[in-house]
C-alpha cells in the first residue's frame, strides 16, 4: 500500500471513529467514572483513545449538558468523575437507536455488494 493510500486509510478509519468514540465513551458514563479509568476501559474493549482526544470530549459533553461531574478529593490524588446527565441518558438513547438501525442498513448494504478482493 502506498503512502498517500496509507493516509487516506487513516483519515477514513479517523472519520468512522470519531462518532463511535462519543457512544462508547456515553455507555460507559451510567455510573461515575473518572478520565483515567475510562481511557483503561476502551483500551481494554479495543477502542483506544488518546487521552488529547478523550479528556476535549469530556469537556464538551460537559458544556453541553449530557454529563454532570464532581471532584473527589478524599483520595491520594483530586479525580474529577464524569456521569451522564439526565439529558445524557437521553441522548445515548437516541444515539444507541440511531446505531443499531445504521448498523443494520450498513450491513444489509456490505452483502448486496458484489464480493471484493482484498
Amino acid at each position: 500500500m502506498t503512502e498517500e493510500m496509507q493516509s487516506i486509510l487513516g483519515n477514513l478509519q479517523q472519520e468512522l471513529r470519531r462518532g463511535a468514540i462519543v457512544l462508547c465513551v456515553l455507555s460507559l458514563l451510567d455510573k461515575p467514572r473518572y478520565g483515567y479509568a475510562l481511557l483503561e476501559r476502551l483500551e481494554k474493549s479495543g477502542m483506544s483513545v488518546e487521552p488529547g482526544t478523550l479528556y476535549p470530549l469530556l469537556r464538551r459533553l460537559e458544556k453541553q449538558g449530557l454529563l454532570k461531574s464532581e471532584w473527589e478529593t478524599s483520595g491520594m490524588r483530586p479525580r474529577k468523575y464524569y456521569v451522564m446527565s439526565e439529558g445524557g441518558r437521553e441522548a445515548y438513547h437516541l444515539l444507541y437507536r440511531d446505531w443499531t438501525e445504521m448498523q443494520s442498513t450498513i450491513n444489509d448494504m456490505i452483502q448486496e455488494g458484489e464480493p471484493h478482493e482484498a
